[in-house]
């Protein structure tokens, strides 16, 4: 097949023979159809044409060489009024036919694209024929949905309005789906499995655009700009205070106001008499043309600092998108693509919920995630299921707050789990011991000084906050002495004379929390469906169905075609889980599933 997967295809009689009656109606093809063709029989479309035309008792002219050079004779030989032929051999007629065949009625292609320009080469050598085109790139113009709408003939131009129109309201079909899929059973919205994924944009690779290098070059030029504007008139230019001033921001209005003003007064300056007052002159009209597309770039370089808002990079294709990398990285050099982290939610491998982001790590689309979760459904899951991704304080904290339970890892989880060194070593910050009431460390007390105050610490707290603007408070504990310690080496390698360690006591609290949760015999059973929940989702998506790559550019267009894969794949697990259901329970007897 064009995925290059191995397939094998079945078809009953009844549902091939069937459909001929419909298929030759759209072809126009009958008894006295004498259609030309070439090609193998072990090419399905060949066979299926062939099929169709001798069941509506027309005649087949077939050709078993490929030698175009004849093919006119044989046409006229035969009296043949159809043509049958993939797109890449009849590009071939236009070249070896000599003269203009009208009793060419019909040409039938598919397997390839047909373009407009081709079609039209064509139409001058066979003028009173229809070409149909039933297979290439609007898939979904299959002839089984021409023939459900009655014979209109959608094209993909048809398709994509209705994509657009439904675009805003196609997430809300979705919801309905997810309810449908509720209230027959199948999941319970009780419990959700996150994960997310990198899907590359339709964007070029190459059309990046970097922050570090808007902002340098910005800074560059407004410096140029600053220079500029004392060069050009002493008097005019130095009117305005804030040319002097470096510390002034420059603006594309405001350089435009000095440009009109900077003209004016040149066309004001009287004619020149001389060689030197014309060359000053011209030099000042030169300096302005300058300044006017520094004006230009400068504009250029503040509408990209809009489109990258508080992201580092977005494609000038495509300014939704962002530069990440992905797991698909053939060339093994790490290259950085333009793409959306894709997050979905799951349960008994249904999709609840999805979303494209721009952030490359999960940590910051958690809670947008949930809040889209509450949009959708007017309610939180009552448990999620993450992985250490997304283990933040911000992200504990919300999940309490909103009653969600959260079975959630975090960065060391796994580690902690490990009867190794990290678990066992007394110098690691979470095997020290801690006094709560008097709030200090103490250290392992190896060293000698486990006595009076010896080993403890003095502590300095400060907030900081994240990326997402979450404020949050951390501690350090500075050990009052490790002079003379014969464990320091072991302890810590800085060269200051006593260790410090950095602690933040809530998130500490909420990982002790999740910790308590994730190794219960319910967190244990849902570590181990997560892996099969989202992770399985995702290979089916992007291995079995080869989505890897968006086909639309933006946001609201991508969105809105991942809207009409989720509904899909949602519905055909369900016709999936009832056909399988159906062999062991009596109950699905009577359901048909085509």
């Amino acid at each position: 097949g064009t995925t290059g997967i191995p397939k094998i295809l079945f078809r009953s009689f009844e549902s091939w023979a069937d459909f001929f009656a419909i298929q030759n109606a759209v072809f126009g093809v009958d008894a006295d159809s004498r259609l030309f063709v070439q090609g193998s029989l072990a090419f399905t479309g060949n066979l299926n044409l062939y099929m169709g035309q001798l069941a509506a008792g027309g005649t087949l002219i077939a050709e078993d060489v490929f030698l175009p050079g004849k093919w006119e004779q044989v046409m006229a030989r035969e009296r043949a009024n159809g043509i049958y032929l993939i797109p890449s051999k009849l590009l071939m007629l236009p070249r070896v036919f000599k003269g203009v065949n009208a009793n060419i009625r019909t040409i039938i292609s598919g397997s390839q694209s047909l373009g407009r320009k081709d079609a039209e080469v064509l139409k001058k050598i066979f003028p009173n024929t229809e070409i149909t085109l039933y297979y290439g790139a609007s898939e979904l113009s299959d002839i089984h949905f021409i023939w459900l709408a009655g014979y209109e003939k959608p094209d993909y131009r048809t398709i994509n309005r209705f994509r657009n129109r439904v675009k805003d309201e196609i997430n809300g079909i979705f919801t309905q789906i997810v309810l449908i899929l509720a209230s027959k059973g199948f999941i319970s919205l009780d419990v959700e499995y996150v994960d997310g994924t990198k899907i590359e944009s339709k964007a070029n690779r190459y059309t990046f655009v970097w922050r570090k290098n808007v902002e340098r070059n910005r800074a560059r030029l407004l410096e140029k700009i600053r220079i500029l504007l004392q060069q050009i008139d002493d008097v005019v230019a130095q009117e305005d205070a804030c040319i002097e001033n470096t510390a002034t921001e420059f603006t594309p209005s405001m350089l435009t106001d000095m440009i009109s003003e900077l003209k004016a007064s040149l066309e004001n300056v009287p004619t020149a008499s001389d060689k030197e007052e014309k060359k000053t002159k011209r030099q000042k009209a030169k300096q302005i043309n300058l300044l006017e597309s520094h004006c230009k770039k400068l504009a250029e370089y503040n509408r990209h600092m809009r489109i990258l808002g508080k992201r580092n990079s977005y494609s000038k294709t495509d300014p939704d998108a962002t530069f990440m990398h992905m797991k698909e990285d053939p060339m093994g050099n790490g290259q950085l693509k333009p793409g959306y982290n894709l997050q979905i939610g799951t349960e008994n491998q249904f999709m609840l919920d999805f979303g494209l982001f721009h952030n490359p790590t999960d940590t910051l689309t958690l809670i947008p995630f949930e809040n889209s979760f509450h949009e959708r459904y007017n309610r939180f899951p009552l448990e999620e299921v993450a992985d250490s991704g997304y283990g933040s304080e911000e992200n504990y904290r919300f999940m309490e707050e909103n009653g969600i339970e959260a079975y959630v890892k975090y960065n060391i989880f796994h580690k902690e789990q490990r009867a190794d060194k990290y678990v066992t070593n007394p110098f690691k910050q979470e095997n020290l011991y801690y006094n709560k009431e008097k709030d200090y460390y103490v250290c392992c007390g190896l060293c000698g000084h486990a006595g009076a105050d010896d080993g403890r610490s003095r502590s300095i707290a400060w907030n900081y906050k994240t990326e997402s603007g979450y404020i949050a408070e951390s501690i350090a504990y500075r050990a009052a002495r490790c002079e003379g310690c014969p464990l320091r080496c072991m302890c810590f390698s800085s060269k200051s004379p006593g260790r410090t360690i950095e602690v933040n006591h809530r998130l500490k609290e909420y990982k002790q929390k999740a910790r308590e949760r994730l190794t219960s015999e319910k967190g244990s059973k849902h570590r181990g469906q997560r892996c099969i929940e989202p992770e399985a989702v995702f290979g089916q998506i992007k291995y079995d169905m080869g989505y890897k790559r968006f086909r639309h550019f933006g946001k609201d267009k991508v969105t809105m075609d991942f809207a009409f894969f989720a509904i899909a794949f949602n519905i055909k697990k369900m016709c999936a889980k009832i056909k399988n259901e159906k062999m062991t329970d009596k109950n699905y007897q009577n359901i048909r599933v085509a």
